[in-house]
């Protein structure tokens, strides 16, 4: 199986241009009650092609896991930041994914010529960033950042299951399934779990959890 050549074309417009090594920046788990939000960034240069990636949602768990391998080995450079619930809880979800996408940025070997992202208008980056509306399913190095945030963050959550088996999270994930939340009725929140979303928030007033601060 070869490439989707529409997001290979996608990515040679920025090739064209002059870009050298091109950062495609991508986040997972914005929607969960629980867990962390991770944002991988992942540097290619014109030569490097991977089959079969693609948007991670449109990938099966196996073939994301396999792909990951073979991110990991030809990219360029890659790395993956993490924010915890209780950071997300103190900055908000949108402050806590831009702060995990520029820590994965940060952590990156060489400095990328041009960041594009999953419509993430990051700031303070050490190179230009530019923005697209379902850039997932768009850009090759974008499709590939969204693999390395999805896995990673899918094997946090598996060890989260073996510490808090109780609500399944090796199966939702964190995300608010009819399971999750009759769990939730069950047991209470666990530490991991995000007090400032909803059905959450209401526990966290009943502890007197700190409210969130301001928007960022």
């Amino acid at each position: 199986m070869t490439l989707p050549e529409s997001l290979w074309e996608f990515d040679r417009q920025f090739y064209e241009r002059g870009v050298r090594l091109l950062c495609g920046v991508d986040e997972a788990g914005r929607g969960p009650l629980a867990g962390p939000v991770v944002a991988a960034a992942v540097v290619f240069t014109s030569e490097i092609r991977i089959p079969r990636v693609d948007d991670s949602k449109k990938l099966s768990p196996r073939l994301r896991e396999s792909l990951y391998d073979e991110i990991a080995d030809a990219a360029h450079t890659f790395a993956a930041g993490i924010v915890d619930n209780l950071q997300i809880d103190r900055i908000n979800i949108l402050a806590a994914t831009h702060l995990a996408a520029r820590q994965a940025i940060e952590q990156l070997r060489d400095r990328p010529d041009l960041i594009i992202t999953d419509y993430l208008a990051l700031k303070n980056t050490p190179a230009p960033v530019e923005s697209f509306v379902r850039g997932d399913a768009r850009s090759h190095a974008i499709a590939a950042a969204s693999i390395i945030a999805k896995v990673t963050r899918d094997r946090l959550m598996m060890e989260y299951h073996a510490r808090y088996p109780e609500y399944n999270f090796a199966g939702n994930k964190g995300y608010g399934t009819k399971e999750h939340l009759e769990a939730l009725k069950r047991h209470g929140p666990s530490p991991i779990h995000r007090f400032t979303f909803r059905p959450l928030s209401d526990w966290g007033e009943r502890l007197g959890s700190d409210p969130p601060l301001t928007y960022t």
